[in-house]
């Protein structure tokens, strides 16, 4: 990545746009970037980063701080630009930051959004856009050079005092800036899901004991009665011999049902043979019954069909002449369609004769059509008469829509005009609206934020004035808690003090002859001690104590609520009386006390109510003034457009007045034209229009009547044609007349009517005559009658016992199914724990060595600090071969993973010396050895991080202060390995205000510090 050109306005300290050549800068490699303190050197940086990344490095990015430059006139937008060449493209960024700038309209500012612009340069057609959009322009970008922000910050702008602090620091210090650099989230994300991973584990294990327990319930309940005759489970969820158990229990049970299975098994055998043998009896019965009836119906039937015979041979022989009427049914129908058309023909002809003149009466169709040909011809001939009448009633229309335009014109001239002589007083009262809106809301968020405070007093009062009660309450609880307490310790005293007086007697109780007494050892006791009246055993004064005890503990629990219900007291009394100190949090409850108790009581809750209520009836009255501001803002601005669209109205009707005229003008001369032609062509008729009805109206009687005569004659040959073939149709069908035949014809729907009839009779017939030949019919006939209800009882009984039977059956089964599928479902639950107790245990070890809690992690690191060893010792190794030149080949950076005290390993850093051969810890360098340890570590971090991000390329490099802490001979040591990196071909800007480095570097970028805003000034 190359910069070759940055463009700053209104930026930090630069008042105005100044412009660095990078290019000019790198082109000896090796540049100076000075200036005095506050000139604004380190905002050329910021700069680069904004224009980069859209946000400038470090803590100079806080919450509520402006880029824009105070020194920059109001009318200057804030922009960063910056042309650079990154991953083969030369591209040009340009963004700008959230800004105010002067309203368009009216006084007062707007804030304007952020802004980015991306474009990129073609050799053949220049500088091209790309992007407008911030989220697009930042992904581009990063995916190009191929680093985050912070990665580019601590690569591309080497801050040097932040690598100082970095040798100094402890592991955890590292820890989080090289997390930040290598992106380790990935491998605290590891650590995060192995512990959630164990944990769910465990969840699980328990989780499967629980439901072996519940499946082993489940088998109880489902056993029923069987259960009871197996030894219950003692095992609890969490015992080793639990799934051992239910296992053998679910044995037990599941061998109990089959047993009671097969007796049901046997039972509903029994029922099933009586079931089947009612069955056939009743069937038999119902059989027999069945054929009785049948036989019965069938002479029924035969009667009836023999009393339909007459009626059956009437329909068929009707139906046989109506057969013989359809085949003359076409010729009768051509006959009705041929004497309806001719007596249309007839009728059309009267009419168009009726129409003719009397001498055409009775002319033949020839005569007829050569009059209206004639007629056509002239006809013809009207056609040019007859658009230029047209074009004259057009000119009239136009001339009169012209004369309304005119008038409308007229009257919107006249109503502009009234609108515009208020127009300044309409628009000043607007402006006034809109500001008493504005000064509003300024009144209203004034009591808003009087209002919240209010609030919290009166709720404070509120309180206070109900832990008072609480107060008091728990003061007399206390005293008698007090009270008891003292009684049963003097209660308690007493005893033991009765107690000891008798205490020779109660060891005189355990005196066994033969036996030493544990007081004086003899073996003889011959006036062994006895109880006096009162006696106190060792029981009752146990009991005794206890209850002191009880009672101290009361009395305890009761100063503690007192104490609490106090502090919570006094909290409330201050906050009720001062908002701005709410709860009295750097105060003690007694001062609170102490000044309730000096005549301070506070304001009431009247007082702080009336005080809320009427902060808050003035800023409803207030807010609701304020929302008018928009109505009021939308009302002026339509306002305006109203003005300037009457403005552009009244314009228009002027413009249009004018073109109206000259259209008159050419209208009139061209009308003139029109009449002198049209005087020649009308002649005795009102209008071309006219004369041409006429004419069109004799044409198209002649047509009509010279139809209408060729019609009748047409129709009057079709009716001949159609009485021969209907005479000839009826003597073939076998009918005397036309007549006759019409007469016998019958409809389609009354032919099928007939023919059901018929087919209805002969299938009965032929149902009749089967039934008569059933033989089983006229067997059953024969016998006694049957008795299906006394076969249909005893089938009944022998059902409900094989339901009975079935339903013990069943219930039987079902429990040994339900049995048999809770008993697997255990056997599942028992197999899947054992994986699931290997899964964790294997995750568990896991979490344990990944959050180095783990005996197996000897250094008690965490997988993600050992990510970050790995990455500090590739740092330190980068580092060593610039550290080496720096310092004359003395010093060599290693990495270190021992542990320090009781913190964990793996981001030591040591510096070892060469002139001693002693390895120490970076913090005892000296100052200037802090700086070359602190540049050669940048560096050699900056080769890490870019072969970390895919080897970009970093042509050019900033390194920012720290010089000064250099002797002449290290300095010169240390510009030589920073020479070095021109091998490469980078550029390494130094950010010094050091005066030596501008006689060893000539090339430098001045930051002039001035009144109106800094400057810069190149020096090549």
């Amino acid at each position: 990545m190359r910069l070759h050109r940055l463009s700053i306005t209104a930026f930090g300290p630069f008042g105005a746009t100044q412009e660095v050549d990078f290019d000019a800068l790198s082109s000896a490699g090796l540049f100076l970037l000075h200036g005095p303190t506050g000139a604004g050197k380190t905002s050329v940086l910021d700069a680069v980063c904004f224009a980069l990344y859209g946000a400038v490095p470090g803590a100079r990015q806080s919450p509520g701080a402006s880029l824009r430059s105070d020194h920059a006139p109001a009318d200057l937008p804030t922009e960063v630009q910056l042309e650079l060449t990154v991953g083969g493209r030369r591209l040009e960024v340009t963004r700008s930051p959230a800004q105010p700038r002067p309203k368009k309209r009216g006084d007062g500012f707007t804030l304007e959004k952020a802004q980015s612009r991306l474009r990129g340069h073609d050799p053949e057609r220049g500088w091209q856009a790309l992007s407008k959009s911030h989220q697009e322009i930042g992904e581009e970008l990063t995916r190009l050079i191929g680093m985050s922000r912070d990665q580019f910050c601590q690569v591309v702008l080497l801050p040097q005092g932040d690598f100082a602090r970095f040798l100094r620091s402890d592991a955890e210090a590292r820890g989080k800036l090289l997390g930040r650099l290598f992106d380790t989230r990935r491998f605290a994300a590891v650590e995060e899901r192995l512990a959630e991973l164990r944990r769910g584990g465990e969840a699980r294990v328990t989780a499967a004991d629980e439901r072996i327990l519940a499946l082993a319930q489940r088998i109880a309940q489902a056993a029923g009665p069987a259960g009871g005759e197996a030894t219950p489970i003692a095992a609890r969820p969490g015992e080793p011999g639990l799934a051992e158990a239910v296992l053998e229990w679910a044995a037990v049970a599941r061998s109990t049902a089959r047993e009671r299975l097969d007796i049901a098994h046997r039972v509903l055998t029994g029922a099933e043979g009586r079931q089947r043998t009612a069955r056939h009896a009743l069937d038999t019965e119902r059989e027999l019954a069945r054929l009785q009836e049948r036989y019965e119906e069938t002479v029924r039937r035969a009667a009836a069909l023999e009393e339909r015979r007459p009626g059956h041979d009437r329909c068929q022989e009707e139906l046989e002449r109506a057969r013989k009427a359809d085949r003359v049914a076409p010729a009768l129908e051509l006959r009705e369609e041929a004497e309806l058309a001719h007596r249309r023909a007839d009728a059309a002809l009267d009419r168009a004769r009726a129409q003719l003149p009397s001498d055409l009466a009775d002319a033949g169709p020839d005569q007829l059509a050569e009059l209206e040909r004639r007629f056509r011809q002239e006809l013809g001939g009207l056609e040019s008469a007859r658009r230029a009448e047209a074009r004259s009633a057009g000119i009239d229309g136009e001339r009169e829509r012209l004369e309304r335009e005119s008038r409308a014109d007229d009257a919107t001239v006249r109503d502009a005009d009234a609108w515009l002589a208020g127009w300044d007083a309409v628009h000043a009262g607007l402006r006034e609206r809109i500001a008493t809106a504005q000064e509003a809301a300024t009144r209203a968020e004034r009591l808003a934020g009087l209002l919240a405070p209010a609030r919290r007093r009166l709720e404070a009062a509120r309180r206070r004035d109900a832990l008072a009660d609480e107060l008091l309450a728990a003061g007399e609880t206390l005293a008698e808690a007090r009270e008891r307490a003292l009684d049963a310790h003097e209660s308690w005293l007493g005893l033991r003090e009765r107690r000891l007086r008798d205490i020779a007697a109660e060891l005189a109780a355990g005196l066994v002859d033969g036996t030493p007494c544990t007081v004086c050892g003899s073996a003889e006791h011959p006036a062994p001690a006895t109880e006096g009246d009162g006696h106190v055993d060792r029981a009752t004064e146990e009991t005794a104590l206890t209850a002191h005890r009880r009672a101290e503990e009361t009395r305890a629990r009761a100063e503690q609520a007192l104490g609490l219900v106090r502090e919570r007291h006094a909290t409330a009394h201050a906050e009720a009386r001062d908002a701005a100190a709410p709860a009295a949090a750097d105060g003690s409850s007694a001062a609170v006390a102490d000044g309730e108790a000096q005549g301070a009581p506070g304001p009431s809750v009247d007082e702080l109510r009336d005080t809320v209520d009427r902060l808050a009836a003035e800023h409803a009255a207030e807010h609701l003034l304020a929302a008018g501001t928009h109505a009021a803002r939308e009302a002026l601005d339509a306002a305006e457009r109203e003005h300037a669209d009457r403005l552009e109205l009244r314009q228009e009707a002027e413009r249009r007045a004018a073109a109206r005229t000259s259209r008159r003008e050419a209208l009139d001369r061209e009308q003139t034209a029109l009449h002198d032609e049209l005087a020649a062509v009308r002649g005795a008729s009102g209008s071309v229009a006219a004369h041409a009805d006429r004419l069109t109206r004799r044409v198209e009687l002649l047509a009509e009547a010279a139809e209408a005569v060729r019609a009748e004659q047409d129709a009057a040959r079709r009716r001949k044609e159609a009485d021969d073939r209907l005479s000839d149709a009826a003597f073939r069908a076998g009918f005397d007349t036309p007549e006759a035949a019409a007469a016998t014809l019958l409809d389609a729907a009354a032919q099928r009517d007939l023919q059901h009839r018929i087919d209805a009779w002969q299938a009965e017939a032929a149902a009749v005559a089967d039934r008569r030949a059933e033989r089983d019919a006229r067997e059953a006939a024969e016998q006694p009658a049957a008795r299906p209800s006394a076969a249909q009882g005893a089938f009944e009984t022998a059902e409900w016992l094989l339901r009975e039977a079935s339903s013990a059956l069943a219930a039987a089964d079902q429990r040994c199914g339900e049995l048999t599928r809770l008993s697997r479902q255990a056997a599942d639950e028992v197999r899947r724990l054992g994986p699931v107790r290997q899964e964790y245990e294997r995750v568990a070890r896991l979490a344990g060595l990944a959050a180095g809690t783990s005996a197996d992690n000897e250094r008690k690191m965490r997988l993600e600090a050992y990510v970050l060893a790995a990455r500090l010792e590739q740092v330190a190794a980068a580092a060593t071969a610039r550290l080496q030149r720096m310092s004359s080949g003395r010093y060599t950076l290693v990495h270190s993973d021992a542990r320090t005290g009781g913190r964990r390993a793996g981001l030591g850093l040591h510096v070892v010396d060469a002139w001693t051969g002693s390895e120490r810890d970076t913090a005892t360098l000296s100052g200037g050895e802090t700086f070359f340890a602190s540049l050669a570590l940048a560096l050699g971090l900056a080769d890490v991080v870019t072969e970390e991000a895919g080897g970009v390329r970093l042509d050019t490099l900033f390194i920012d202060e720290g010089f000064g802490s250099l002797d002449d001979q290290t300095l010169d040591e240390v510009l030589d390995v920073l020479d070095s990196l021109r091998e490469r071909d980078r550029s390494v800007g130094i950010v010094s205000h050091v005066a030596d480095l501008r006689r060893r570097i000539p090339v430098r970028l001045e930051v002039v510090k001035e009144r109106q805003g800094s400057s810069v000034r190149h020096r090549l």
